[in-house]
């Protein structure tokens, strides 16, 4: 068991697992895992979770669908807790807001199954990326969109994310993982969908499941495909190649954000 995973043994009926919805701005986090001596969202969101119930932070029981890099958003990040069966669902989420919000938010809480866990029970995961793409900067949408000045051509951006549908190795797109871990992910979704402002553009992925720094790969490549650097036809190669020196540059954090989690 680690640090992101709860055990599922029968729990004492005065104790009860918790999903809460959170969503936060990345910008000033070091990525959501806690690490030593720096600011993360695991980090701030268990100290705020163990003052409201009460228990130490060693004794939180915590689990999330998705460990977020620095400078990465979430609007529906999902983690799980245990918590005292008598603390009421809204009167932690109040408190927890007031402590946290509005850098990290509670949106929603509920009651699960003893055994929920929210990485391992997880389904699918969407995230969104964001694209600024104009002449001229935007300092509102500074840090959540990636700023390109060049043009994009929007068609080459769609045929180059089509590719992506279905079952695949993504070695291509993904920073080493522990040895002997598998990189076949099962890709659903892979679009771009409208914005009512023509200069932003918004990429959705969803699969069952992501590899280290998947999604921002992916958007880099695609985007070398829009500005003309790479043709749509190359992407299937380069993904077939498993090759990470074959993959373009990887978009920046900022533009990420982990949209959704499905059960």
């Amino acid at each position: 068991m680690t640090l992101f995973d709860i055990d599922s043994r029968p729990r004492d009926p005065s104790v009860r697992r918790l999903k809460l919805v959170i969503a936060y701005a990345g910008t000033d986090f070091r990525g959501f895992a806690v690490q030593p001596d720096v600011r993360t969202v695991q980090g701030v969101l268990s100290d705020a979770l163990a003052m409201v119930l009460n228990v130490s932070v060693e004794g939180l029981r915590f689990s999330c669908a998705g460990r977020t890099d620095a400078g990465v958003h979430a609007w529906g990040q999902v983690v799980a807790i245990d918590a005292p069966a008598d603390i009421g669902l809204i009167r932690i989420a109040r408190s927890v807001n007031r402590l946290l919000g509005p850098e990290v938010v509670v949106r929603f809480v509920d009651e699960v199954a003893p055994e929920f866990d929210a990485r391992h029970s997880a389904q699918r995961r969407t995230y969104r990326y964001t694209i600024l793409n104009r002449p001229t900067p935007d300092p509102f949408l500074a840090a959540h969109s990636w700023w390109i000045a060049e043009p994009l051509n929007k068609n080459m951006l769609s045929l180059a994310s089509d590719p992506f549908v279905g079952e695949h190795d993504f070695s291509a797109f993904c920073r080493q993982g522990p040895e002997g871990s598998s990189n076949l992910r099962k890709v659903e979704v892979s679009r771009w969908i409208p914005d009512f402002r023509d200069d932003v553009l918004v990429y959705e992925i969803q699969a069952n499941a992501f590899c280290w720094q998947m999604v921002r790969s992916l958007v880099g490549t695609i985007v070398a495909c829009g500005t003309g650097r790479l043709r749509p036809g190359e992407v299937m190669g380069i993904m077939h190649s498993k090759s990470r020196l074959r993959a373009n540059q990887i978009a920046p954090p900022e533009g990420l954000c982990l949209w959704a989690v499905e059960y």
